[in-house]
């Protein structure tokens, strides 16, 4: 999807009648694509009736290997407006699935843990508050979620939630770098490391973008930000061994990361080519960067004023 569209979507979704559809992300139209572990050779998809929900898992070549209907409704976790899908845990043992969100904000969030090898639901986990889903830890313990402000989804905290004890983490998960930092922006894709302990996410904001690296077994995360990139939107990740390259639009290096020291590489930037990219296009182009993030800003202020005349009052996490 064009990012013009999907901010045109987000200053549009307070709006929308509540038979809409959607994922967890706070916007509609956004639909994750079919979910496989890193190197696995199964994907799963979902695909949503009135009451229940058909899950179904596939070969990587297409073919269906087995499939279940579950009760209530729920949707693969879309990441980034990207439709970067996550919710499978790296050994293959566990699925999340979410409810579709039909507003912005919403006060409830339900989400339904399932043996990926049985298909069956494990529990169903009710939280006070509007999240999204963001990462699972490779063993399948920990889960991470997106708790988004009521008045402004542009600002959130990231909080882990144990499997086991059935609880949600108090503290929120930051970069013990910056502890005070709030993270603010709009998730555009994301890579996740072959053994899918750290989950990649490429965020896009007014002042520049960055990258937010989540350690989930480690329970803990880096914000790496791009301070030479004009915008993300377009771009995606590309993990090569230690390096995570972000790669513009025109498939152009508009930077990389050293994944073990959580720091931009100097110098990694490049220009496209003109044979890619035009004669006038500019070095460490991603995209025209004013017009997304103008209309971004005007999203949420239509979303904050929707917000503040509904007289909201966010209901406490459990």
């Amino acid at each position: 999807m064009f990012p013009i569209a999907v901010v045109m979507i987000l200053a549009l979704f307070a709006l929308l009648p509540a038979a809409a559809s959607a994922d967890g992300l706070p916007a509609v139209g956004i639909d994750a694509t079919p979910l496989s572990a890193p190197g696995g050779d199964v994907a799963y998809v979902t695909n949503a009736g009135k009451h229940s929900t058909r899950v179904v898992e596939r070969s990587r070549h297409g073919g269906v290997l087995r499939e279940r209907r579950i009760d209530g409704v729920f949707s693969l976790p879309a990441v980034a407006y990207d439709g970067s899908p996550a919710g499978l845990s790296a050994d293959g043992r566990t699925l999340v699935l979410i409810s579709p969100r039909t507003r912005y904000p919403r006060r409830h969030t339900t989400l339904a843990v399932l043996d990926a090898k049985r298909l069956t639901v494990r529990r169903e986990i009710g939280l006070e508050g509007d999240f999204s889903f963001d990462a699972i830890a490779p063993n399948g313990r920990t889960m991470y979620l997106v708790k988004y402000d009521p008045r402004n989804f542009g600002e959130y905290d990231v909080r882990a939630y144990d499997l086991r004890a059935e609880r949600l983490i108090a503290k929120p998960i930051v970069d013990p770098r910056e502890p005070d930092e709030q993270m603010y922006g709009v998730p555009v894709t994301r890579e996740s490391s072959p053994d899918g302990r750290w989950a990649y996410t490429l965020y896009d904001n007014p002042k520049h973008p960055f990258v937010h690296a989540l350690d989930t077994s480690g329970r803990t995360a880096a914000c790496i930000d791009l301070d030479d990139v004009k915008s993300a939107w377009g771009a995606t990740l590309d993990l090569r061994g230690p390096t995570l390259r972000v790669v513009g639009a025109r498939g152009n290096l508009l930077a990389a990361v050293d994944t073990v020291t959580n720091k931009v590489i100097p110098g990694a930037g490049a220009a496209p080519s003109k044979a890619a990219a035009g004669a006038d296009a500019p070095a460490n182009d991603g995209g025209t960067p004013w017009l997304p993030m103008a209309l971004l800003a005007a999203a949420l202020l239509v979303l904050s004023a929707t917000a503040l005349r509904r007289h909201y009052r966010p209901a406490a996490t459990a």
